[in-house]
């Protein structure tokens, strides 16, 4: 399935992946030419409620792209704060709620050393290798998990062609 295939026939994507692999690019290439709303998630303060933030979101209307969402913090919080602030019972309702949305989860992969020299190239400096490696094991980890719940879609970015934002 290419780019155009899904900016197709979904309302909803949501783009996961670690640091480096791709999210950025290629949701402003779908936003660009396909129309949909990017929702970055940037770090959300401890005590605000982040399931509830992307449920609202999820309950708006129109073409809808998260880079980067609620499946981030069960891999990014468990590593930088020895726990999620999202649990599985959110987690799946999170993801249900995207499929209903006519939406699908895109994993995002590529091997880590790969990620680590776009991260030197894009930001002149990266978390090592031993990280990165934690990082991709993790995300394979939580889609595995949620792949008994829903569809998601695995994109290996390292050969797959990267379109140009502009």
């Amino acid at each position: 399935m290419n780019l155009d295939d899904i900016a197709g026939e979904y309302r909803t994507v949501v783009l996961e992946g670690c640091d480096g692999v791709g999210k950025s690019t290629l949701g402003a290439h779908l936003s660009t030419h396909h129309g949909f709303a990017v929702v970055h998630s940037p770090r959300t303060p401890d005590h605000l409620d982040l399931a509830g933030r992307y449920r609202s979101i999820l309950a708006g209307t129109g073409r809808i792209l998260f880079d980067r969402c609620f499946i981030s913090e069960l891999v990014y919080g468990p590593l930088h704060r020895g726990r999620s602030r999202i649990n599985w019972s959110q987690a799946i309702d999170l993801a249900e709620s995207v499929i209903e949305r006519s939406g699908v989860l895109i994993h995002l992969t590529a091997p880590p050393a790969v990620i680590r020299r776009r991260l030197l190239s894009r930001d002149g400096e990266a978390v090592s290798l031993e990280e990165i490696s934690a990082l991709v094991a993790g995300y394979k980890r939580v889609f595995s998990t949620l792949t008994d719940y829903t569809r998601v879609l695995t994109l290996d970015t390292t050969t797959l062609e990267r379109p140009s934002t502009g």
